[in-house]
């Protein structure tokens, strides 16, 4: 198949989530924001391609549905057929690329990537960004207030619809697809699939909770006391979390280590990101002594280094980040927590579930939520390398996707689950 029978595939495939399907001239301005189609392809590794397609879906500066697809190619354009696809939402301070594809963020990572280790086994893996990844540090975000929870969850749908209508045409298979997520990425996939889950075969959710258990009472009272500030900052016009935090501590740490950080005058820039890194609870108690990175922590309960993910591997994790971040999903996904709103209930999923966690990050917390759906298969696993009393240095919420063993302790248990569903 030539770029242009490709580009009239996907194009074809748009038809069905647009308004009105773009022609072939508009889909080759691909940097243009303007445009209602856009569709790049890179090389990743191997025979393995990243597609992006953009696809304008209303007329504010930031409507758009980014969406990827990582895949073997038989030829240039041409995926290899595949019978088991998986979506795959990001996380926080991310996008898809840098959260599953990091060797093609910017800056570039060393970590291999999550994707191209799912397509190299023959899962074709799509996944979609959420809207407030768009603008650059200068872009126009006067929409920025509009992303919330229900926006997101109608993106999700586009993107299903999307990817499902492309392996029509591509695979010869329209079929449901398994939708997955890291982190509040997982919270949205639990969110679509109980609130719809009409393309979804099954859901796969990386270290997350949606239903907060009975006995961490605390991190329920947590996520309201964090929901409540929230909607007063919203109620006084602030839409931008601003990752600025992660940005500056992972290029400062890639560039000047050893010098005083700016951030935190007390730490070096390395200091920094091991602390952000390690001791995460710190900022973010989702749960006890969660944290993004296994450290390994002195007697005087500093970090000393990371043993899991490499300092160059999470500060390139940090530096990649988004600079805005939706306020109002922070809050929505917050009021999830709590309970105290409107909410998609578990009790509506009845597709298989698997639950992947790390023990220092969301790790058994997560388990409850898993008791919740209505699902008679339900497969979890906790990657923990030590007992209970070591949970403050066992396998981090960022390790999943970082680690230099996360494909021997968290992707072949996931890849070997989804050839099975």
């Amino acid at each position: 198949m030539s770029r242009l029978g490709f580009m009239i595939v996907v194009l074809s495939a748009t038809a069905s989530v647009a308004a009105s399907p773009p022609t072939f001239a508009e889909a080759e301005q691909v940097a243009s924001v303007g445009s209602p189609f856009a569709v790049v392809r890179e090389h990743v590794t191997a025979d393995i391609y990243h597609y992006q397609f953009d696809i304008r879906v209303g007329s504010t500066p930031n409507a758009r549905v980014r969406i990827h697809r990582v895949v073997r190619e038989l030829a240039p354009w041409r995926p290899r057929r595949t019978a088991h696809a998986v979506m795959l939402l990001h996380g926080d301070f991310a996008n898809f690329v840098t959260n599953f594809v990091p060797t093609r963020g910017h800056p570039a990572s060393s970590a291999s990537g999550l994707a191209p280790y799912l397509v190299a086994r023959g899962i074709d893996t799509w996944g979609v960004d959420r809207r407030w990844t768009l603008p650059g540090a200068d872009g126009d975000i006067s929409d920025l207030g509009e992303m919330g929870v229900t926006q997101e969850l109608g993106d999700v749908s586009v993107a299903l619809a999307f990817a499902r209508a492309t392996r029509g045409l591509t695979d010869g298979d329209a079929g449901r697809i398994v939708l997955g997520g890291f982190s509040h990425g997982a919270q949205l996939a639990y969110a679509y699939a109980a609130a719809d889950g009409r393309h979804v075969s099954a859901i796969a959710a990386l270290d997350i909770y949606y239903d907060i258990a009975p006995e961490d009472a605390d991190l329920r009272a947590l996520a309201c006391a964090n929901a409540s500030a929230g909607r007063d900052a919203l109620a006084q016009g602030v839409t931008d979390s601003s990752n600025s935090l992660f940005i500056t501590a992972g290029e400062l740490a890639r560039s000047t280590p050893d010098e005083i950080s700016p951030l935190f005058p007390s730490y070096t820039n390395r200091g920094v990101l091991l602390t952000l890194a390690g001791l995460t609870w710190w900022l973010a108690p989702y749960t006890p002594v969660y944290h993004l990175s296994a450290p390994l922590l002195d007697a005087e309960g500093n970090v000393s280094e990371l043993h899991e993910s490499s300092e160059e591997v999470v500060s390139a994790w940090f530096a990649s980040a988004p600079p805005h971040q939706s306020m109002r999903e922070t809050v929505e996904l917050d009021e999830i927590w709590c309970g105290a709103s409107s909410r998609p209930s578990l009790a509506n999923i009845r597709v298989p579930l698997f639950y992947l966690g790390a023990a220092g990050g969301f790790g058994d917390h997560g388990l409850y939520s898993t008791t919740r759906v209505s699902s008679s298969d339900v497969t979890t696993l906790v990657v923990r390398r030590f007992g209970p009393e070591r949970v403050a240095e066992d396998f981090g919420h960022g390790d999943l996707l970082y680690a230099a063993d996360a494909p021997t302790l968290a992707w072949k248990p996931l890849a070997t689950w989804l050839l099975r569903h």
